[in-house]
């Protein structure tokens, strides 16, 4: 058996380039489904509020969010309003008459270019960790979900944090890859290696939270609906209701954290659009209590359906096509494996 074909316990049957394949596959299938739901809102919002220039504002797909910086008043065609809508329905149908069905998918490339990697390195990290650690905690093996996801998040925020600041650097001036490469050495030389992760913490504060209880409970849910409908193997139905489910719950318990990026990333963004330095001037919890101030308490949740619809659906879409795409390559293993004897004894039978 070659080492290509192998299969380690670890990994449940599958290799890890086989986890990389099927969770590419599952960022891409969320892309596809949730970016037109986006689209059609921030074209909703700039109707309403249309975007002045040095502003910015959050493009979340559901899989990760983009800062987007406003050149001026209508200068990025696929968060402009070029007409009025009366509502989701009517943006949805007018988009598609006046610009064609592409144009609900003009927010596409800059999420598949920033969720495509951080997907790939979150849920393969995740899957070899959640393994190895139900190996190594024995009794307390139900907890590992927990303790994987959260530190698969950190790995994968924490590599994709300076790319993030680089593009958003990149939208909200007009620059070459040369002068970009000037400005990032100079940024670097004034206040080290660490201003390539600027705005990582209040990202890592919502982030690890919620993949550590999505994960959690998601693995959770999914054994109790196996139990419930005994159910060997969990279909598809299960991982996305069981997606879905656990998706809900992580992001209303981490919504005030989500409320504190979006400010901090606005604020970040709103700098770097009109050309000036420096640092977002609030600590975490500092925006929190400015938020209480001004707000109230409520104030911490607020957007909390828009998230609902957004999270959920995207949660179970990315996690039940990725474990499509799992229990694809491990059918295709064990096939493999078990055709490996028959091709050895008809080659011995034809020596003989």
């Amino acid at each position: 058996m070659s080492a290509q074909s192998a299969t380690p316990p670890a990994s449940n049957g599958i290799t890890p380039v086989q986890q990389m394949v099927a969770s590419c596959s599952g960022a891409i299938v969320t892309s596809l489904f949730v970016t037109p739901l986006d689209v059609v809102k921030i074209r909703l919002q700039a109707q309403k509020n249309p975007f002045p220039k040095g502003k910015c504002f959050v493009y979340c797909n559901g899989l990760m969010d983009h800062i987007c910086v406003c050149e001026n008043g209508n200068s990025k065609a696929w968060y402009k309003a070029p007409g009025h809508f009366s509502g989701t329905l009517d943006a949805f149908i007018k988009i598609i008459r006046h610009e064609g069905l592409a144009a609900l998918w003009s927010g596409l490339p800059p999420t598949l270019v920033m969720a495509v990697p951080a997907t790939v390195i979150y849920f393969t990290c995740y899957d070899q960790l959640c393994a190895a650690l139900r190996v190594r905690m024995g009794d307390r093996a139900q907890e590992a979900p927990l303790l994987a996801g959260a530190i698969a998040r950190v790995g994968s925020a924490t590599v994709i944090s300076p790319l993030e600041l680089i593009r958003t650097k990149l939208q909200s001036q007009k620059q070459s890859y040369g002068e970009l490469t000037q400005l990032i050495r100079s940024a670097v030389e004034a206040e080290g290696w660490r201003s390539l992760w600027r705005g990582l913490g209040p990202t890592l504060l919502r982030d690890v939270p919620f993949s550590a209880m999505y994960w959690y409970n998601y693995e959770r849910t999914k054994s109790f609906l196996c139990e419930r409908y005994n159910s060997r193997e969990p279909t598809f139905t299960i991982t996305f209701a069981s997606g879905a489910v656990s998706g809900s719950i992580a992001s209303i318990v981490t919504l005030p954290f989500d409320v504190v990026k979006t400010r901090r990333q606005v604020e970040l963004g709103e700098l770097q659009g009109k050309s000036l330095s420096g640092e977002v001037s609030s600590s975490t919890f500092s925006v929190m209590r400015r938020i209480v101030a001004q707000d109230g308490f409520p104030g911490l949740f607020a957007g909390i359906f828009p998230r609902l619809i957004k999270v959920a659906p995207a949660c179970a879409i990315m996690i039940s096509s990725y474990e499509f795409g799992k229990a694809f390559f491990r059918k295709h293993n064990q096939e493999r494996i078990l055709a490996q004897p028959q091709t050895s004894n008809t080659r011995q039978t034809e020596q003989h």
